[in-house]
């Protein structure tokens, strides 16, 4: 395989994935970082390669100074009002996610979704939506095109505007670089 081929898909990705994050208003990725700054304790979940993005979610957290936890996880406390939970699934339809978003809202968290489908079950659980407009497994109609398998395109976009969402978090907590550090582990 020569690396123009390599190279060709590689650039094919990158456009998959700025045809998306285009897609997802500025003010979506500052509004769930004020929501994180305002809040207190942030839990996160999600099933599969969803729940690897939000596990890398919930570690950049952690680096800026939130209290940010992985439900699932042996030193994950209880949830508590006034908590927020972030689930995230391509589908909505998760069935853990979805469960987990339901247990949150009768504990009196706050509840946002980071999902493809706005009217899903867990879309319509949400207070708070990331609406991530990319394809999923399932390639439902009016999903956004993609050669990659699965939800590819959707773990790689969520990454990334989490990410945006890390980076405004850390702006209004006036986290700099020396201070994220300073929290990343030391014993790997």
């Amino acid at each position: 395989m020569s690396n123009s081929i390599s190279l060709t898909k590689a650039q094919r990705i990158l456009e998959e994935i700025q045809q998306v994050v285009s897609r997802v208003p500025e003010e979506a990725v500052t509004g769930l970082a004020d929501t994180l700054a305002k809040g207190n304790r942030i839990f996160v979940t999600g099933e599969g390669r969803s729940g690897f993005m939000a596990k890398s979610f919930a570690m950049r957290l952690m680096h800026l100074g939130a209290n940010s936890y992985v439900i699932g996880e042996t030193v994950t406390p209880a949830l508590a009002a006034g908590d927020i939970l972030i689930a995230v699934s391509g589908s909505g339809t998760t069935k853990a996610a979805v469960w987990t978003a339901e247990k949150a809202r009768e504990l009196g968290c706050t509840i946002v979704a980071v999902t493809t489908d706005e009217s899903s079950p867990l879309g319509q659980l949400a207070d708070q939506l990331l609406h991530i407009p990319a394809a999923t497994k399932y390639r439902r109609e009016g999903e956004a095109a993609s050669i990659q398998p699965l939800g590819s395109l959707f773990d790689q976009c969520t990454h990334i505007l989490l990410d945006a969402v890390c980076l405004s978090y850390g702006e209004l907590q006036h986290v700099e670089h020396g201070t994220a550090l300073a929290k990343h582990s030391n014993v790997e």
